[in-house]
């Protein structure tokens, strides 16, 4: 059998976890190949996204997503720079013109890199950029942008490691194993799950280095 990106429950008589990418409707909500999501509803929780401020949730592939996580869009923000915070011009009553996004806190795409894991009941604020092969402990708040290949924890959620030394992650990063073809992958998946990461570090460098040839 050859996986398939574009099946909605990867795990036979398993309906509660699903391939993300397939069950996207929302055009601004664009998902890589083989990123799960430990539930069934996935943009249920793509919280407070709104067409016309137009931000986009970007995920890489085979993030792996736990239940309960949130990603809170820029909808969510409330005019901070007047004397009230109070949305008048979404209640339609008062007949207010929504303020420019110039005059409300945007902070852009969301965007997750590949290889991602996300704890359960991870909350992901507005405009956060999270690097390929971070890791989000559970129940975490993630405000501000997390490095590749990082461990972070808390609220806010604070960085608590690396995950490899830097040559390493420099080799990751460059390997981009998510971006290769299934048959690549699939020979690579030994070296992807060998704790001995001095001997991973050799092999990995012997792919890199017969690529570049």
């Amino acid at each position: 059998m050859i996986p398939d990106p574009n099946t909605i429950y990867p795990i036979q008589n398993i309906n509660n976890l699903i391939y993300v990418k397939p069950t996207i409707k929302n055009p601004n909500i664009i998902v890589g190949d083989f990123t799960y999501f430990s539930d069934n509803d996935f943009e249920k929780h793509v919280t407070h996204h709104y067409d016309f401020i137009g931000d986009k949730l970007i995920i890489g592939k085979f993030c792996q997503i736990a239940k309960g996580v949130e990603f809170v869009m820029n909808g969510a923000n409330h005019q901070i720079n007047a004397l009230s915070t109070y949305p008048f011009y979404i209640f339609a009553a008062w007949n207010q013109i929504a303020p420019s996004n110039n005059d409300l806190p945007i902070k852009g795409d969301t965007i997750v890199g590949n290889d991602v894991w996300i704890g359960q009941c991870v909350t992901i604020l507005p405009g956060v950029h999270i690097g390929d092969g971070a890791i989000i402990g559970l129940n975490s708040t993630v405000t501000k942008d997390v490095p590749p290949y990082t461990i972070v924890v808390g609220n806010p959620a604070k960085i608590i490691r690396q995950r490899f030394d830097n040559e390493l992650i420099e080799l990751m990063l460059k390997l981009k194993w998510w971006d290769q073809n299934i048959e690549f992958i699939k020979k690579l998946i030994p070296i992807l799950t060998n704790s001995n990461l001095i001997e991973v570090k050799k092999q990995i460098k012997v792919i890199i280095n017969s690529s570049d040839k």
